[in-house]
């Protein structure tokens, strides 16, 4: 009696720790982390937080609108997605960098999911959210270090191609150009005669116009103590217009476009009617009423099908890998599963105010951290710029031409595209260009298909090096056999164990074997039993096998195996003392 109250006092004081654990000032602060900076704000922050947030909500607007264009959607849906991450991501995001969003792969990904379907596009931000949150409860956001630097950058650089050839038929001015990349190839070259010469031209021109202000914002120099007043002046007027670009050629094509209009002139394909004001508050649909029919709950998510796996895994790898990027740039860290819940909550908010699926952005990421963001407060500006945006500025969407919106894209996402890795991975590792090319050529017919291949092949890589261990074999008095640093796992069974008949059995005299485990770190049972069988025929051979440099770990697998004829050393050099 008196053992099982002490025991029941031990339980109760340990849940009281867990308890406070839970409850403490610290945890709270690591959940959100927003009671870590908030404390030490001051002006100079807010200064700067302005400044970047102003500045990416002029960037995220006309990005928002071209790419609910590559998702499939009515324009006002990339707006829609654009506002709620940048809130949420204040209150629980671990990067001052970061901004979530709309992106071109994950717009490209939701469009082959979702059937240029909204209320698919909406369920499916839903779903991927509480995916996404649920992985991040139970700490699972190492399931994305599986996807290998070579498959992502064949990944990215196929999208690349496929998004920027995509809008080729806005910059020509075509209709009737299929979704698929080898049909959207064929049909673009066999309707090229009915190009629009309005279309064509000021495509040309904002794809020029965009890349003269990216090339003088990257040359331009820096200010000097000694540098004029008037030459400080233009200089912050040129990095504004340049950091600002797409909004500033957006805006101008509109103006173009509206003069022409006024004068009864068509020579733009344009937006058109856009829905306007902010979007109703509402749950997701989890039905869908057409003039066939219900579709139900359960026959939406059949439908959507592998995109429940695709759409969240490649949010979270997109944002974690900014996130960790900027973070190691501007020298602070990242939580990898706080970026989960995150993003997770970011979808499922989101899917109450009609977003679709979004995550991290490169490009707006890079434009916050170069324009000087102190906290992840800079991204209530930028969304109260895109819900001003909406309220006030969507019946000016109507004369956006949509061969200007194509030039920001394409200018957007083909530097995507890295032709330098072929020669990295050809110089670096060769093996590597498999997974790439898989993941590069595959993502040409289907996206999804392309990732799982190239995964498939990198795990297939992976798998044959763990299952062909290189034995190192040396002799002295005995015969050492030593293994590289690893794990002694069944894939590898054959492979570990080949070495040892061989140089030992045919010799006469037969002589003793030492096996050198410094390098072993586990050991799983496939190995135990065929180090019993191998004991058992050394015996029969009179040949005696000796273990040496066993970490405890090993040692207690082995002994609790209770094999017949083990013997033990600290080292190889007792092993061939004895």
């Amino acid at each position: 009696l008196k053992t099982t109250h002490t025991k029941m006092g031990e339980q109760r004081q340990t849940g009281a720790s867990c308890l406070r654990e839970c409850c403490s000032l610290d945890t709270l602060k690591k959940k959100l982390p927003i009671l870590k900076w908030l404390p030490k704000y001051s002006f100079h922050w807010l200064q700067m937080d302005f400044i970047a947030g102003l500045t990416v909500g002029l960037t995220v607007v006309p990005q928002a609108l071209a790419y609910a264009d590559i998702a499939g959607l009515p324009v006002q849906y990339g707006l829609y997605s654009s506002f709620m991450g940048c809130f949420i991501y204040c209150l629980l995001g671990t990067s001052k960098d970061v901004t979530l969003g709309p992106t071109a792969i994950m717009s490209l990904l939701v469009s082959s999911y979702t059937f240029k379907d909204p209320h698919y596009a909406v369920l499916l931000s839903f779903l991927s959210g509480c995916i996404q949150m649920a992985m991040g409860i139970l700490y699972l956001g190492f399931l994305v270090e599986f996807i290998s630097y070579p498959v992502i950058k064949g990944f990215t650089s196929a999208a690349a191609l496929t998004i920027s050839f995509g809008q080729v038929k806005n910059v020509l001015g075509l209709h009737g150009i299929p979704q698929a990349f080898y049909l959207q190839f064929y049909y673009t070259f066999c309707k090229i005669k009915e190009t629009r010469p309005g279309d064509v031209t000021l495509g040309i021109i904002c794809i020029l116009l965009l890349l003269l202000l990216k090339v003088m914002k990257g040359h331009m120099p820096k200010n000097q103590p000694e540098t004029p007043s008037w030459v400080r002046l233009c200089r912050v007027v040129v990095w504004f217009s340049a950091t600002a670009r797409n909004a500033l050629i957006v805006v101008s094509a509109g103006l173009v476009a509206y003069s022409f209009e006024v004068m009864g002139v068509h020579p733009f394909q344009l937006t058109g009617q856009t829905v306007e004001g902010l979007p109703t508050f509402q749950p997701p649909p989890f039905s869908e009423t057409t003039v066939n029919g219900t579709t139900s709950f359960r026959e939406m998510v059949k439908n959507i099908g592998g995109g429940l796996a695709v759409i969240p895994l490649m949010g979270i790898l997109e944002s974690i890998a900014i996130a960790k990027a900027f973070a190691s740039q501007n020298d602070y860290r990242v939580d990898p599963n706080q970026e989960l819940l995150a993003i997770g909550l970011t979808n499922i908010m989101g899917s109450f105010v009609s977003s679709y699926p979004v995550t991290g952005s490169f490009g707006r990421t890079a434009v916050n951290s170069q324009t000087g963001v102190c906290t992840p407060a800079g991204g209530l500006v930028t969304g109260t710029v895109v819900l001003l945006s909406l309220a006030f500025l969507t019946p000016m969407f109507y004369y956006i031409p949509k061969s200007a919106l194509a030039a920001v894209i394409i200018c957007a996402v083909l530097p995507m595209f890295d032709y330098r890795i072929f020669q990295r991975l050809w110089r670096v590792k060769k093996l590597d260009l498999l997974p790439f090319l898989a993941t590069f050529l595959v993502c040409f017919w289907e996206i999804q298909y392309g990732i799982v291949a190239g995964v498939l092949v990198s795990s297939i890589i992976l798998l044959y090096m763990l299952a062909r261990p290189k034995a190192e074999v040396r002799e002295d008095s005995c015969i050492i056999i030593s293994f590289p640093k690893g794990a002694a796992q069944f894939p590898g069974c054959e492979a570990i164990l080949t070495p040892f008949p061989s140089p030992t059995l045919p010799a006469t005299p037969p002589r003793n074997v030492v096996l050198d485990c410094t390098h072993i770190s586990s050991m799983d049972y496939t190995i135990v039993t065929g180090l019993q069988d191998l004991l058992q025929e050394f015996q029969m051979k009179k040949v005696s096998l000796f273990f040496c440099s066993l970490k405890p770990e090993i040692l207690e697998v082995l002994l609790a195996a209770e094999l017949e004829g083990f013997k033990q050393f600290d080292d190889v050099e007792a092993a061939l003392q004895h």
